[in-house]
């Protein structure tokens, strides 16, 4: 193995020893294969590069102070894997398949989790798509599940520190009864454009706005927005907003902390009555806000320059239970034997 910079890693692909690959043939799904190969062979006319039948998930394991490798979350990522199964018409795995496949990919690789002290994590992408060969627009009748991982450093450089965001009409991230609510490849695919004006214009990321309307806060870029009011902790209520785990993690905790959990539409004037603001998900748990600008009529929606009390508190408490420096009183961790 290479001597790794693990207190510098960026967020990035790095190759790693082993996947794990499992095919979906005849109706049902086979066993699971460890590969140290690195491609994918796959038939021109498959349906997951023609028709986008693909699906993935994103999830961490972390080493703790004690030296177990902990996993965050692992039957929620699994779920929510069945959920965009369901939503283009792939064979979904059953949790356990996915959680043995998982496990198995994060054992053989268990070198290559950052130690405690790094602050580092190892990042978990499960992939499944469509290989069959299909011209017509119809689901495929084999696919692939792939588990691959790889150490990651911080989502943002810099780490846990308030970030400026764009506001975007131009775009819609997703539609209301489209497939906002499933983790695809075709969501991603359509804010690149965005994404990248708005690093064009010195933002960190993208804000979208509800595609019906142009009203209502819908994400920050790949992320969920929750603010910070009072004593409440609020998230937008959208059929476009895909179920970010790390959010739903994030209202048990407020809750925990005494704070009242209000999931509801979001205008975006409601934006100058927020104490604390922030970006939520896998990659980057939480990444306060700084302001959030609307290009388009001039105006600065100011949040905060530096992390606030509530956000930091709710960063370092969920990652205080994913490193086990805290009891883990929701069974959200795995414990990798």
């Amino acid at each position: 193995m290479e001597n790794i910079d693990w207190k510098n890693l960026g967020f990035g692909y790095k190759d790693t020893d082993y996947n794990i690959r499992c095919y979906y043939r005849n109706g049902k799904w086979g066993e699971l294969e460890v590969c140290s190969e690195k491609h994918i062979s796959v038939h021109m006319a498959a349906t997951g590069l023609h028709y986008g039948q693909e699906a993935f998930e994103g999830l961490k394991a972390f080493k703790g102070k004690d030296g177990k490798i902990r996993i965050f979350r692992l039957d929620e990522n699994a779920k929510r894997l069945q959920s965009s199964c369901k939503g283009i018409l792939m064979p979904e795995l059953s949790v356990e398949l996915f959680t043995e496949a998982v496990l198995k990919a994060v054992k053989l690789n268990e070198k290559f989790v950052p130690p405690y002290e790094s602050g580092a994590s190892l990042y978990i992408r499960p992939l499944l798509f469509g290989t069959g060969a299909q011209i017509g627009v119809h689901p495929a009748d084999e696919y692939l599940f792939v588990v691959m991982v790889m150490p990651v450093g911080p989502y943002f450089k810099g780490g846990f520190k308030a970030n400026s965001y764009a506001i975007t009409r131009k775009y819609d991230r997703a539609a209301p009864l489209g497939t906002g609510t499933y983790k695809i490849g075709g969501n991603y695919a359509a804010s690149l454009r965005a994404n990248k004006e708005a690093h064009d214009l010195g933002y960190t990321s993208e804000f979208y706005l509800d595609a019906k309307e142009k009203k209502y806060i819908d994400e920050c870029g790949a992320a969920n927005f929750f603010g910070i009011k009072g004593n409440s902790f609020i998230t937008p209520k959208s059929s476009s907003v895909l179920p970010s785990i790390t959010n739903k993690s994030l209202q048990q905790l407020a809750i925990e902390l005494g704070m009242t959990v209000e999931a509801r539409n979001v205008p975006v004037e409601e934006l100058t009555t927020f104490e604390e603001a922030g970006a939520c998900g896998t990659a980057a748990v939480i990444s306060p806000i700084k302001s959030i600008v609307d290009v388009d009529n001039d105006i600065t929606y100011f949040i905060s320059e530096e992390p606030g009390k509530i956000c930091t508190r709710l960063y370092e408490k969920l990652r205080a239970i994913q490193y086990g420096d805290e009891p883990d009183l929701y069974g959200w961790v795995t414990v990798v034997e």
